[in-house]
């Protein structure tokens, strides 16, 4: 079992291709996730994408956008272990391993709140969604 486990779910009321273009998007990944160095395993188009993770941490990591109502869920999912010499997977103390998760976690809802931010353009709790909108930033 892996070490570091996340899981975190957040509605925005944007299209779900919308949302999927920006996960899609290889050059903004390092801005996503700094340390960590992603490699697509499964490319589901609209539907989200999973990665094998490397850097900072050793496993994997998903995306998985679900058409709700007006909007998507986005689902995110990080299980892995921190990077030892030569990238092998080490295992932390528990505390460690729980501190780790939580920043993990925090890191996660930030970003989801940012693309909600940036993507929602504005929108009022309650109004459809906003034509056109920003670029995530």
């Amino acid at each position: 079992m892996p070490t570091v486990d996340v899981m975190d779910e957040t509605f925005l009321v944007v299209a779900r291709p919308r949302l999927a273009a920006v996960f899609a998007d290889a050059a903004g990944w390092p801005r996503m996730w700094p340390d960590l160095a992603l490699r697509v395993v499964t490319d589901r188009g609209d539907q989200g994408m999973r990665w094998t993770v490397t850097g900072a941490l050793v496993g994997s990591m998903e995306v998985w956008l679900e058409e709700v109502l007006d909007g998507t869920v986005l689902h995110y999912y990080l299980r892995a272990d921190a990077s030892g010499p030569g990238g092998a997977p080490v295992p932390l103390p528990p505390r460690r391993a729980a501190a780790e998760a939580l920043r993990r976690h925090h890191a996660a809802k930030a970003l989801a709140l940012a693309l909600k931010r940036s993507l929602e353009n504005g929108r009022a709790p309650g109004e459809p969604p906003a034509p056109g909108g920003r670029e995530w930033q």
